[in-house]
């Protein structure tokens, strides 16, 4: 797998895009919007969960920092209450933090497991909190209790989860793909084998909980529907590629209104699709360094990611005090995330 090393000033963002201020001093793990705000939550390797307060002016964005949280080790992900009150973070000390951001309390943690936690959402459908380990579980949590509600077994590591209840779909380790029902979720509604060849790395479930997509290592995506009568509109396409050079897909993203979606990289490069018509919509230019998560608002129309170390080359090759962590926003028109008829000629790389 190709990388990138340190961004120049010249190339870091070439998208003209809005930098937020005061990024985070190493690599990003997750971003996530407020669902009644554009407040931007960002975790990362650095141990903290930070806030911002974005306040748009025509096609300008401010940034102000609002707030930060510390974990004892690095955090891994990061999920909104659906009132847009609360945040839950949760990362390499295997626990989940709950931070009552608007209130200005402390964070208490409500979550815990016995390896790190790599996903967490928060369920308003149940009033439960779902955490997704590498210690091989999901566990659903009753914020008014300190033990689980219900733990349900894996067959390995947990990569990636998204949530469109009742719809939950489970990446792990050895390309398993878990399709929960979670009006029942205590058994597994539906197996997967990824129909890509390597290793999950996200996964996203449809708007309209029909089916979901899948991202890999090798640069390519998954669209997979559920219904079995509908397995001719199943495909796989090739995107964050550059000729012999495969980068991974590391993070995929609905639109909110329009149902596209959004692709992002270790090329550095996002780019926005249309699943119905096969088509990509519109690309965007290399930034200088990997992306490793991106989040749109809650109208889409502010789409946010991060440029800095994706991790593929290990610890030993990244210093955080010469490698520059940011973190971009860049404002969609239309044009670049409506869909579109299909077409005879599909516009895929």
């Amino acid at each position: 797998m190709a990388t990138f090393g340190a961004a120049s000033t010249a190339t870091h963002n070439p998208n003209k895009s809005i930098e937020v201020i005061q990024p985070p001093s190493d690599s990003v793990s997750s971003l996530s919007f407020s669902p009644k705000a554009n407040l931007l939550i960002a975790t990362s390797w650095d141990n903290q969960v930070r806030c911002w307060e974005l306040t748009r002016s025509g096609t300008t964005v401010n940034s102000v920092p609002k707030a930060s949280v510390s974990h004892d080790q690095p955090v891994l992900c990061s999920a909104w209450k659906d009132d847009g009150t609360t945040v839950f973070s949760g990362g390499c000390d295997k626990q989940v933090k709950m931070w009552p951001l608007l209130s200005g309390g402390q964070p208490t943690t409500v979550a815990m497991h016995d390896a790190p936690i790599k996903e967490v959402a928060w369920i308003p459908e149940m009033n439960v909190l779902v955490t997704g380990s590498w210690d091989k579980t999901l566990k659903y949590w009753d914020l008014r209790q300190s033990t689980p509600v219900h733990s349900q077994s894996l067959p390995d590591r947990c990569y990636s989860f998204s949530v469109r209840h009742p719809l939950m779909v489970v990446g792990t380790a050895d390309r398993n793909l878990i399709v929960y029902n979670l009006q029942n979720p205590q058994s597994e509604f539906k197996r997967i084998t990824s129909p890509l060849k390597y290793q999950t790395r996200c996964v996203a479930a449809f708007p309209d909980q029909q089916g979901f997509l899948v991202g890999s290592i090798e640069g390519r995506v998954g669209v997979h529907h559920l219904d079995d009568s509908l397995q001719s509109k199943n495909f796989t396409f090739k995107c964050h590629r550059e000729g012999s050079e495969i980068y991974s897909v590391n993070a995929l993203n609905f639109h909110p209104v329009h149902h596209t979606f959004a692709t992002a990289g270790s090329d550095g490069t996002f780019n926005f699709w249309d699943k119905d018509s096969k088509q990509r919509l519109k690309a965007m230019l290399k930034c200088g360094q990997p992306i490793t998560c991106s989040a749109f608002n809650n109208d889409g129309s502010i789409y946010a990611y991060s440029g800095c170390y994706d991790w593929s080359k290990g610890a030993e090759n990244h210093n955080p005090a010469t490698a520059k962590t940011y973190i971009f926003l860049h404002l969609p028109v239309d044009s670049d995330v409506k869909g579109r008829p299909r077409t005879s000629t599909n516009n895929r790389k």
